[in-house]
């Protein structure tokens, strides 16, 4: 029988990050506001780093470089899943630089919401999304505009 009462944020599986990684990412890539869920991926890729769970390995050309310009992002191995975060300058002096990144290579799919994702990432990281509450605050008392028609007096 095994105890369940040790379970930790920390201890999550490293397969479970990384499908929640993987859905965060994935949503981020097409959110209008997509800072908060590129911070929460690092994060959590960082945090899984220092606990052994993912692996740096080395450094790829980016395939969408600011400003058109060389960029290299590091490689992370987490489980089944790879990701790509920016580098660091130690980075750079540390990881084997890669080349081009196979196209070929896919990580596998997940079929976790974003909701469910976010709230593994959160916990795991103890992050929290602040900006979401200010707007869910600031929207309470918001009132839509009136408009007047057309030739009436706006006094």
């Amino acid at each position: 029988m095994r105890n369940t009462s040790n379970h930790t944020p920390s201890s999550t599986s490293v397969n479970t990050l990384s499908q929640a990684i993987f859905t965060v990412n994935r949503h981020a890539k097409t959110a209008g506001n997509p800072k908060y869920l590129y911070a929460l991926k690092k994060q959590a890729l960082m945090k899984m780093i220092r606990e052994g769970k993912a692996k740096k390995v080395g450094l790829h050309f980016s395939k969408n470089p600011k400003f058109s310009q060389q960029q290299s992002d590091v490689l992370i191995d987490c489980g089944d899943y790879t990701f790509h975060i920016p580098p660091t300058k130690e980075d750079f002096k540390q990881l084997p630089h890669l080349g081009t990144l196979d196209q070929s290579l896919r990580n596998p799919r997940s079929k976790m919401s974003l909701q469910h994702a976010k709230g593994i990432l959160e916990s795991y990281t103890e992050m929290n999304d602040s900006h979401d509450n200010h707007k869910k605050q600031r929207n309470n008392g918001y009132q839509k505009p009136v408009f007047k028609k057309l030739g009436d007096s706006f006094f």
